[in-house]
């Protein structure tokens, strides 16, 4: 656990300021379900609730900050942002709401599905340029914009209107159950994890918070681990919502001290839980929606028979990454496997290798020839998906017994990535 100060940002009066608009206006900002899980809570043996933001308009938390900003400025008749989704949905709908035009720069990785939804929750004013390589580049763009158009800057989490915003989820969460041991909390820039420490300290609360970001996106993990800002050097944009190059300053200094785990989660464990929760609860959420439920697995030694709430931060998916999504989930759990096998280059070959390799029902995915040639062998690209993973060895130990010459090829290979 970290120990230190915590740094304030706000008062209670003005927490109290901002829950006040949201309550007058639940049009625009919903007081989200607090769900009992009683699967999950049978899975960890703990009592486990679901923060349910997925359920907002924009069915993300953004809305949140983006209201409070928004409207905490009204003087201003542009407003300009940059996201990768979220929180320019946030951002088009109030203003929208608030007939302001607005500016949104969007990075290039942005989802389809996210663009167009930016676009529903837009007026005639709305403006999308797709501009920059990441959320980080995208914001340069934005601050120059508004500064040469005297344009309001809605900082998608280093801002203190926008981290007051963001609070409220707290306020929310402990108005419903007072006693929590444990909040997980998704981080991509930190706008979210800030505002919940933030409360928690305010009001003196034992809360132990918990933070989970993508792996390869894990900009405060590694700022904390050296104590000074640290961005990501080589940043993986899988997790849309939460692929932020460098955390905010204002995020780092409030939630630096207050964090007591925080881990960085690879993609294909995202992805099966993404699966999991769909398939066992039916909730649709986005990767990064789905990252404080991925930190369970690595506590549940801590949450034994706990109170522990898990924040659902967002579920704008685009429904053409499922493909994707449900084939990193096989891999995770060890059901996916791809081999580069030597064939020889006789009629019936694959008919053989079915018969002698491929037992109890192993499937193949994917049968693709690498190069054939008049030589006497030919390197095959094979895909299977397995039953169990116990199957795993056994399709090792015909490989071996039948003498074929073989490579299993996974992430970890450079050539995974030019053939899968």
């Amino acid at each position: 656990m970290f120990v230190a100060s915590i740094i304030y940002m706000y008062t209670k009066d003005s927490l109290n300021k901002c829950y006040k608009l949201f309550k007058r206006n639940r049009n625009i900002v919903k007081n989200t379900p607090l769900e009992y899980s009683n699967r999950l809570s049978n899975k960890y043996n703990c009592n486990l609730y679901l923060k349910r933001e997925d359920q907002q308009i924009v069915r993300s938390f953004k809305i949140r900050g983006s209201y409070n900003k928004i409207y905490n400025n009204n003087d201003y008749n542009i407003v300009t942002t940059a996201s990768a989704g979220n929180h320019a949905q946030g951002v088009s709908y109030v203003s929208n709401i608030l007939n302001k035009k607005c500016k949104i720069f969007l990075p290039t990785s942005t989802p389809r599905q996210k663009i167009d939804r930016i676009k529903y929750f837009g007026n005639k004013d709305l403006d999308i340029e797709i501009l920059g390589n990441s959320v980080d580049e995208s914001l340069e763009f934005s601050k120059e914009y508004s500064e040469k158009n005297d344009a309001l800057f809605v900082h998608p989490f280093d801002d203190k209107d926008v981290i007051l915003g963001q609070s409220s989820i707290a306020h929310e969460i402990f108005r419903k159950q007072k006693d929590i041991d444990y909040i997980l909390v998704c981080v991509g820039g930190g706008g979210l994890v800030s505002g919940i420490c933030n409360y928690i300290k305010l009001y003196n609360l034992d809360t132990k918070i918990i933070c989970a970001e993508p792996e390869n996106a894990n900009s405060l993990q590694l700022s904390i681990k050296n104590n000074k800002i640290t961005s990501v050097e080589h940043l993986d944009k899988f997790v849309d919502g939460a692929a932020i190059k460098t955390v905010g300053k204002m995020n780092f200094e409030i939630s630096k001290n207050s964090i007591d785990y925080i881990y960085s989660i690879p993609k294909n464990e995202i992805c099966y839980n993404l699966v999991d929760i769909y398939q066992n609860d039916g909730i649709i959420l986005e990767p990064a929606g789905v990252l404080g439920i991925c930190a369970l697995e690595r506590m549940k030694n801590e949450i034994n028979g706990k109170n522990v709430v898990c924040i659902l931060s967002g579920g704008n998916n685009d429904i053409l990454r499922y493909t994707e999504i449900l084939e990193r989930s096989l891999i995770y759990q060890g059901l996916k496997h791809y081999f580069i096998i030597d064939f020889n280059q006789r009629p019936g070959q694959l008919k053989q290798f079915v018969n002698n390799i491929l037992l109890n029902n192993i499937d193949i995915t994917r049968f693709e020839y690498l190069k054939k040639t008049n030589k006497e062998q030919g390197s095959v690209l094979i895909g299977i998906e397995l039953n169990n993973k116990s199957q795993y060895n056994e399709f090792l130990e015909n490989l071996e017994k039948y003498k074929y010459r073989y490579k299993n090829i996974d992430e970890l290979n450079l050539i995974y990535n030019y053939l899968i």
